[in-house]
């Protein structure tokens, strides 16, 4: 089928566009286009003059651009800001598809139908190898979201161990911060560093640490939204407690062994729980019955 979406989230639509469609990405001045991105299968369209089977849409704006007659799908990539957020699309007679059954729970929808289909990661490989001990994070802009990535924890884990910390406005952490990366470049430095942190208080659930446990890595995570579905104990730490996250970094630190270990079973959960197929064969079960 010919399907019509935006390219807002690279990391998720660079999985997306791995099925067996024609995926038409909505050109600019409505959309960004590919953006750089090779995506054999996708090209751009303008939007207005699009010829689709189904859109999927990720901002409420979009929702006007689809040109009437097309089926179209909501992708909520956010968790609400606080539980008794009323989601834009309230009571919508389409469907919404939520990323983790954590926001679906705690997004008020009303009488809108509302799917979840878990993320799916193209699989970089096991490339862990951990041999400098440090430990690394991948969150966009620190400085500016403070406590809701955990900015104010970064400093407790540095006490036992060095932080590399990757993405858009790191450099704004001073010694710390790593930049951007491309995302080959960023598999290859995060697989050096002997675990992967997860700081974040309140997200979605960021595919940057799917790709962690992917590459083989052990992590140390905050039990929030949907971490405690998505990482399993003997992957690595999983707690609210901010002292048994701490020495849970410091003894996979010292223990290169250990961190091997706990990062072969992340590896494993991701393959099976958020691998590219599952991820693939949900949307087209789903965009099949919406489209007809």
């Amino acid at each position: 089928m010919k399907i019509l979406l935006w390219h807002v989230h690279g990391s998720w639509t660079n999985a997306f566009v791995r099925g067996g469609h024609e995926y038409l990405i909505a050109a600019p001045p409505k959309g960004i286009g590919l953006a750089g991105r090779d995506w054999p299968a996708a090209r751009e369209v303008d939007v207005a003059g699009a010829e689709a089977d189904v859109a999927v849409i990720q901002r409420p704006e979009e929702i006007g651009w689809v040109p009437s007659g097309i089926p179209v799908v909501y992708l909520e990539h956010n968790t609400p800001k606080h539980p008794n957020q009323v989601h834009p699309l309230k009571d919508w007679p389409g469907t919404i598809v939520q990323v983790t059954h954590f926001n679906d729970l705690m997004w008020d929808c009303g009488d809108t139908r509302t799917a979840v289909i878990e993320h799916g990661v193209v699989d970089p490989g096991h490339r862990y190898t951990g041999d400098l001990a440090r430990a690394a994070v991948v969150v966009n802009e620190p400085v500016r979201r403070g406590r809701v990535v955990g900015t104010d924890l970064l400093p407790r884990f540095a006490e036992v161990a060095p932080l590399d910390v990757y993405g858009m406005g790191t450099e704004e952490l001073g010694d710390m911060g790593r930049g951007d990366h491309d995302l080959d470049s960023l598999h290859r430095e995060l697989a050096r560093r002997r675990a992967y942190v997860h700081p974040v208080r309140w997200t979605s659930l960021g595919l940057s640490l799917i790709e962690a446990m992917h590459l083989g890595m052990p992590v140390v995570a905050l039990a929030c939204t949907e971490v405690v579905r998505a990482v399993p104990p003997d992957a690595g730490v999983v707690s609210t407690d901010v002292d048994e996250l701490v020495r849970g970094l410091r003894e996979l630190v010292a223990d290169p062994a250990l961190a091997v270990q706990r990062g072969k079973q992340a590896r494993e959960f991701a393959l099976a729980h958020y691998g590219l197929d599952a991820f693939l064969r949900a949307w087209d079960r789903l965009l099949t019955g919406v489209s007809g």
